[in-house]
């Protein structure tokens, strides 16, 4: 069984021939892929989506624009045997997460439970009696400039620019915070110092 300290929930999955991570998430309603993440580790998942007749998403930092589903077959390693799962997922133009996130519609389907107590740990199997746990890993030296411009990703940028160059924009706004923004508030609170991303 395997235990750690730590705010989220993730664990390593092969999804076509290479290795993710999935967040598993206990207060989100479906599962979810953004289209940044697809961008750059699924090539032509275009050609893979589904209709949906939801249009848009409402998560804590607001409203989120979905284009279609697409199912992806996930494989969940285990010493036990490897468990496969062709979760449907919501594509969301403006989520902005690393790796892709299992909602509660699968977890219940899958038997997924989370136990917080002083350590973490991960169950799975819908029969209690042979349910089994699930190895869990956190980023535990997460890059600072990357845990302070979390902010920035629920932020829209020009098609036009390249993550390079995002990175790079958002680089020089950090430095310059204090021309935009007093303390903890959002860019952009220091009258006459709006800006537009």
């Amino acid at each position: 069984m395997a235990y750690i300290h730590g705010k989220a929930t993730k664990i390593t999955v092969c999804i076509e021939n290479s290795q993710h991570p999935l967040i598993i998430d206990s207060g989100a309603h479906c599962s979810i892929f953004a289209r940044g993440y697809l961008d750059n580790h699924s090539p032509h998942w275009e050609n893979q989506l589904l209709p949906t007749k939801a249009k848009s998403f409402k998560s804590a930092s607001g409203k989120m624009t979905c284009i279609r589903t697409i199912i992806k077959e996930i494989i969940i390693p285990h010493r036990k045997g490897n468990i496969r799962l062709n979760p449907e997922f919501v594509v969301l133009d403006d989520a902005h997460i690393q790796g892709f996130l299992l909602g509660t519609d699968y977890q219940r389907m899958h038997g997924i439970d989370i136990y917080n107590s002083k350590h973490r740990h991960i169950t799975i199997g819908t029969n209690k009696e042979k349910k089994f746990s699930l190895d869990i890993y956190q980023i535990s030296s997460q890059d600072p400039l990357e845990e302070h411009l979390k902010q920035f990703r629920e932020r829209q940028f020009s098609n036009t620019i390249t993550s390079k160059q995002k990175l790079s924009l958002l680089k020089m706004l950090r430095k310059n915070r204090p021309a935009f923004a007093i303390g903890k508030e959002a860019l952009g609170k220091i009258k006459g110092h709006d800006i537009e991303l």
